[in-house]
């Protein structure tokens, strides 16, 4: 579906909004769930990808397929590995197909799991024949998507003597490392990560507990871009948020001071509001921790005429689309001068921004949800634009409701 955005401005300068629970809190969880019934969860994501993930985890049939949603895929490799007798067919979409994943295979290969490649090597779909995993060591490198390393820790505690993972150069996205390692011990799971030593303890059971879902960070991305390219005064609520969070996005309400927007919290709601920006021509940021925010934040700097070098972008290569190359592609539609390398992102200031331009989407949820904001500049059209509903399925309705004029 194509959507029209004409030119907006945000109607209620004191708006609110409630985003769902976390999608890679509630992808984890779900998991953990599948391998724990004790575990109650409350805030679920109502994501496409996380729908996904519920689904393939109560499915007893022998073909699985995760569609876009690349957490699945990962998790879900590392879950049916361990599902004594259970012989499954894990396949995707078309992109999914490409998606590497052979770290990770090799990975529970290397533990004992039976997994073999059906089509291209190196990537899904995959035949898994589930297993009693009796090794307890493995070593990985280090720089590869947190999502593999994750896939192991989240099984480690049934195995019969849990895991050691040794991670091989710098750790990539250890945020979300750290937020699975939180999650086990919620469980009362017991973990160890010191340098590139992560150690996950065997767990048979645990007791009763229920456990609430954040918000998401990501989501919340989009409404730190709008209140950004909003007036000095704006503000958005947005619920419910905990200012010590887990997830590695919260690093936004740091990041965005630069674009003058403060957060506060207020019991289990964030305000985000609109100050005098600092005099700023050109931010660097190493994003390695966090690289999914990085197409809102390169967006919010075309939309400032601020200029960005964002750096620590290797992964983002491998998401949904090649999101660098679709980056730059979109933004030099809107009139930017960008340049990009395997791994960085550079956005030259300017004060022109194109109009009418229609934004490709590439079947990737946050380049619809990026471009967004934008038309609180000028007038633009999202192709494709339901695309969203992978991550955050109310987003044009959330959009609309706080002033944008968005017509099919």
């Amino acid at each position: 579906m194509l959507l029209s955005l004409q030119k907006s401005e945000i109607l209620n300068r004191q708006s609110s909004i409630t985003i769902t629970g976390s999608k890679s809190e509630s992808n984890r969880l779900l998991l953990l769930q599948a391998l724990f019934p004790e575990i109650e969860i409350e805030n679920l994501s109502n994501s496409d990808d996380s729908k996904v993930m519920q689904l393939a985890l109560k499915s007893k049939e022998s073909h699985i397929d995760i569609h876009h949603a690349g957490t699945a895929m990962r998790f879900l490799t590392a879950y049916f590995a361990i599902q004594e007798g259970r012989d499954v067919i894990l396949t995707g979409s078309s992109r999914m197909k490409e998606r590497p994943i052979e770290v990770l295979v090799e990975s529970l290969q290397a533990l004992g799991a039976n997994i073999s490649y059906l089509e291209r090597q190196g990537c899904p779909p995959l035949k898994i024949l589930g297993t009693d995993l009796k090794k307890d060591k493995v070593t990985l490198k280090a720089n590869v998507s947190s999502q593999y390393i994750s896939a192991l820790l989240l099984i480690a505690p049934k195995l019969k003597n849990g895991l050691e993972l040794k991670l091989e150069g710098e750790i990539t996205s250890t945020p979300y490392i750290n937020m699975t390692l939180s999650l086990l011990n919620t469980f009362g799971i017991k973990t160890y990560f010191n340098d590139n030593i992560i150690k996950v303890n065997h767990k048979s059971s645990i007791p009763n507990q229920k456990v609430i879902v954040e918000s998401d960070w990501s989501s919340a991305s989009y409404f730190y871009s709008i209140v950004a390219l909003s007036e000095i005064g704006t503000s958005i609520a947005l619920s419910s948020y905990k200012k010590n969070s887990l997830q590695g996005d919260s690093v936004l309400s740091e990041i965005y001071t630069h674009f003058g927007v403060k957060t506060n919290f207020e019991n289990n709601t964030m305000i985000i509001s609109k100050e005098k920006i600092e005099n700023l021509k050109s931010l660097n940021l190493n994003l390695q921790s966090s690289p999914d925010i990085a197409q809102t934040i390169a967006v919010t700097c075309l939309g400032l005429g601020i200029g960005c070098h964002l750096t620590g972008l290797h992964t983002l290569k491998i998401k949904e689309t090649d999101r660098l190359f679709a980056l730059k592609t979109e933004l030099e539609k809107l009139g930017a001068l960008v340049e990009i390398t395997k791994d960085s992102l550079t956005l030259k200031p300017t004060t022109v921004i194109n109009s009418n331009v229609s934004i490709s989407t590439y079947n990737d949820h946050r380049m619809a949800m990026s471009f967004a904001p934008m038309a609180l500049k000028t007038s633009l059209k999202i192709e494709d634009s339901m695309v969203v509903t992978k991550s955050y399925p109310t987003f044009w309705e959330d959009l609309k409701s706080i002033g944008f004029k968005i017509t099919q």
